[in-house]
């Protein structure tokens, strides 16, 4: 049996888990501020984890000397009550490995778009 959530409902979920996690480790009113201070940490796996799209726009050509290719991935989707668009590093297994780019939009339509002229 299939379970169908919208992008905002599990999103919403992932973000009050964390939040009620960290309330009981930390208490009610540490949660929400630890909450949005782990959310900046690990930006690049919350976005990653909440795309609802994503569109290839080539390999990175970085600076390093490292054997690791890596690719930039356009995405958009819903995270802490907000439609974002962000500019991803992800590697050969397609873990995130950075965010180049990050933006906050109006709109579904406004971040299907800015993804979808990303380059």
């Amino acid at each position: 049996m299939d379970m169908v959530q919208s992008i905002g409902t599990a999103s919403d979920h992932i973000m009050a888990a964390l939040v009620a996690g960290l309330e009981i480790e930390f208490g009610r009113s540490a949660g929400k501020a630890l909450a949005e201070r782990f959310l900046e940490a690990e930006e690049s796996d919350f976005l990653w984890d909440a795309r609802a799209g994503e569109r290839w726009l080539g390999a990175y050509e970085g600076f390093g000397s490292g054997d690791e290719e890596l690719d930039r991935i356009a995405i958009w989707g819903w995270l802490d009550g907000c439609w974002f668009m962000a500019i991803m590093l992800v590697d050969g297994e397609g873990m995130p490995q950075g965010t180049i780019a990050h933006r906050v939009c109006g709109s579904r339509k406004s971040a299907q778009h800015a993804m979808a002229e990303a380059r």
